[in-house]
């Protein structure tokens, strides 16, 4: 059995809405690649017209 990762050793980006880092998620595997956003609030106020900021 593979031994386990550390959460400092996977691989971060930065959210495209808030800014904050974020850590890759196992659901994330195979399209890490397009993954943009922390969660799904952010992809929704990224989508929102007339976004405060």
């Amino acid at each position: 059995m593979p031994r386990m990762r550390k959460k400092a050793d996977l691989p971060t980006k930065v959210c495209a809405t808030c800014g904050k880092p974020f850590a890759w998620r196992k659901k994330w595997e195979r399209v890490w690649d397009e993954v943009r956003y922390c969660s799904d609030r952010c992809r929704n106020e990224a989508k929102r017209p007339g976004k405060a900021s």
